[in-house]
């Protein structure tokens, strides 16, 4: 199973989203704290539809938390805008962390720095500063499905 990671979001429809791309790919969801809206937020439950419950989604206090929590062969990958390597040129494996930041600032400098042989970006032309979050999940998220159905 595939895991989608959002760390610190703030546009519930953006997650309501993505939740609808998780179940729709038998993917885990993990919501990193602190977040931008309720659980409970009405956006949230609009975007995700009536499948919002049957999401599988964690909430973690800390990204620390979350690693915590897995196995030390955990493979995580950070999509940032800062990078060249495009998303395409990656293996994915089954059980890997697809890790996105929050809309406004992307992912933190320092997690990026200390782990830029695992960061990814979408590549776009130049006049694009960045995608919008439930899209780039999107592309990502399926690309890797695409290469584990395919092996």
């Amino acid at each position: 199973m595939l895991h989608v990671v959002l760390v610190e979001p703030e546009i519930p429809p953006n997650t309501g989203n993505i939740g609808r791309l998780c179940l729709a790919t038998d993917t885990h969801l993990h919501l990193v704290k602190p977040l931008g809206f309720s659980l409970s937020d009405k956006e949230l439950k609009r975007a995700g539809l009536d499948y919002w419950k049957d999401v599988r989604v964690s909430v973690w206090e800390s990204y620390a938390e979350l690693q915590a929590a897995q196995s030390a062969d955990a493979r995580y990958f950070y999509l940032t805008t800062k990078v060249q390597r495009p998303y395409w040129d990656e293996q994915f494996r089954d059980g890997d962390f697809l890790v996105f930041g929050r809309e406004t600032k992307g992912l933190p400098e320092p997690l990026l720095e200390s782990n830029r042989d695992r960061c990814l970006t979408i590549p776009m032309t130049p006049q694009t500063r960045s995608l919008n979050l439930a899209t780039s999940v999107g592309i990502v998220l399926y690309e890797a499905v695409r290469q584990l159905r395919k092996s």
